[in-house]
């Protein structure tokens, strides 16, 4: 068993196991157990009710957070160069397709997102069994196949973030820092988590949410009760 640090002992006890907070109480609280050095991620972490293996639960999209992720990201747009232009004065940090394609067969992923416009897609199977299990494939649902290359790219930089659900029905994603106020981190969370609740497959039985969980890095998680998302 790992030995715990005095600082992470000295917040543990702040945290009851058995209890279920408030999300507004869970991100005053995610700040005040932060045992980290450096501007720690805020995580939410979502047990649904799903099962991945089905095709209409396997549950992916895209949402904007209000107040952004506090990272900036690298995006990557593969396009015509006809969308080159357009990809670059939106912001984009690569732009290019035949060139970064090659990269990426041999092993470059220096990038947070990829954008790709339709017509490039033969080109970009070619390298989907790499950008695939890394979560960096375009995809149509997660808005990052479109010809409207601009405003993907400034969506990407403005707080918009993907997801989707592991194979055991849990939604991993990122809300915000710990330096970020806990009514920002709050906001960010319920605009998350009410996507999640539209996006609710009719299949679906039982309970959806099974459990809310909110940690920064290192530190211990936070069992949120999902009556209290807006």
């Amino acid at each position: 068993m790992a030995k715990l640090t005095k600082r992470l002992k000295a917040v543990q006890g702040k945290v009851e196991p058995s209890r279920l907070y408030s999300l507004e109480e869970a991100m005053a609280l995610v700040k005040d157990v932060n045992v980290a050095k450096f501007d720690a991620s805020v995580d939410v972490h979502v047990r649904l009710g799903i099962d991945p293996r089905k095709a209409d639960q396997a549950l992916r999209g895209s949402v904007t957070l209000p107040h952004g992720t506090g990272k900036s990201k690298r995006v990557l747009v593969l396009c015509t160069p006809d969308k080159e232009q357009e990809a670059i004065d939106a912001g984009a940090d690569f732009v290019g397709l035949d060139e970064y394609v090659k990269k990426i067969q041999e092993g470059w992923t220096d990038f947070d997102v990829c954008v790709a416009t339709p017509q490039t897609m033969g080109q970009v199977g070619k390298i989907g069994r790499i950008l695939g299990p890394r979560g960096l494939m375009p995809n149509p649902k997660t808005g990052t196949v479109t010809m409207d290359v601009g405003n993907a790219v400034r969506d990407v930089k403005g707080g918009k973030i993907s997801f989707r659900v592991d194979k055991y029905g849990i939604i991993h994603s990122s809300i915000g820092r710990v330096s970020f106020s806990p009514d920002k981190l709050t906001d960010n969370a319920n605009e998350l988590l009410s996507a999640l609740v539209k996006m609710k497959p009719s299949s679906a039985k039982g309970t959806y949410m099974r459990s809310v969980t909110i940690a920064s890095t290192m530190s211990p998680g936070i069992k949120v009760d999902s009556k209290t998302i807006r």
